[in-house]
């Protein structure tokens, strides 16, 4: 486990008899207090997808929400050791199957919606997919971006890869465009065109997925093609 930003935290599992997993899913983390009560969430993994093996180890990511009944303890709690109850993978739709569709592929995330498009993208790397995949990733400020590092140094190096960072609320000293929400303008210059056929992966708060969807489809993107998870209300 090792932290992504102030108030988010990767943690790794390591989950015998792993049934294996897709790019893009899911685990439940079942936490049971003393008196009996539990409280389910759901988080993506980050990892890339995985063959079945007898012993496996996969990774997702955690941000802390400080009303959270969850997110506080795994990621303020749990150290190297702990036992979580987990179930998974699960999810089908918001999935990446490069042997089914190699690519064209658009990721578009808010916050710490990146951490599923991020298992995307490192299985684009793993299995040397021919088709493009581009990641647009929407943020507040720097520090807040989880997995920062791996995303700009795979931009430099894996092949067929690019990232486009907006920046809502504060961007870098130098950077090229001044913070401020995704618009149709900004998202159809750093995305895939609809005449490339992309299917089209969305993930993040309710309300950023909700327009960016709509966006999308307004570019000229089938809605069919446009795969959506979002979290909050």
């Amino acid at each position: 486990m090792h932290p992504e930003t102030p108030t988010a935290r990767t943690l790794a599992l390591r989950v015998p008899r792993w049934p294996g997993n897709l790019a893009g899913q899911h685990v439940d983390v079942r936490l049971t207090a003393p008196d009996g009560y539990q409280a389910v969430r759901s988080y993506s993994l980050s990892s890339p997808a995985l063959p079945a093996a007898d012993e496996a180890v996969v990774e997702f990511g955690v941000e802390r929400l400080d009303d959270g009944e969850v997110s506080p303890f795994l990621v303020e709690e749990v150290r190297p050791g702990d036992v979580l109850e987990v179930t998974g993978p699960l999810g089908g739709w918001f999935t990446w199957d490069p042997a089914a569709d190699a690519g064209p592929v658009q990721l578009v995330g808010g916050g710490s919606g990146v951490v599923p498009l991020l298992s995307i993208v490192r299985t684009h790397g793993e299995t040397g997919a021919d088709g493009p995949v581009r990641l647009l990733q929407s943020t507040r400020v720097p520090a807040a971006l989880m997995h920062r590092a791996e995303l700009e140094r795979r931009a430099r190096e894996q092949p067929g890869f690019s990232l486009d960072l907006v920046w809502t609320r504060e961007a870098p000293p130098g950077d090229a465009h001044p913070p401020g929400r995704l618009d149709a303008a900004r998202l159809a210059a750093a995305t895939l065109p609809a005449a490339d056929r992309p299917t089209c992966y969305v993930c993040g708060p309710t309300g950023f997925v909700e327009v960016v969807a709509d966006l999308l489809v307004a570019a000229g993107h089938p809605a069919e093609r446009v795969r959506t998870e979002r979290f909050g209300g």
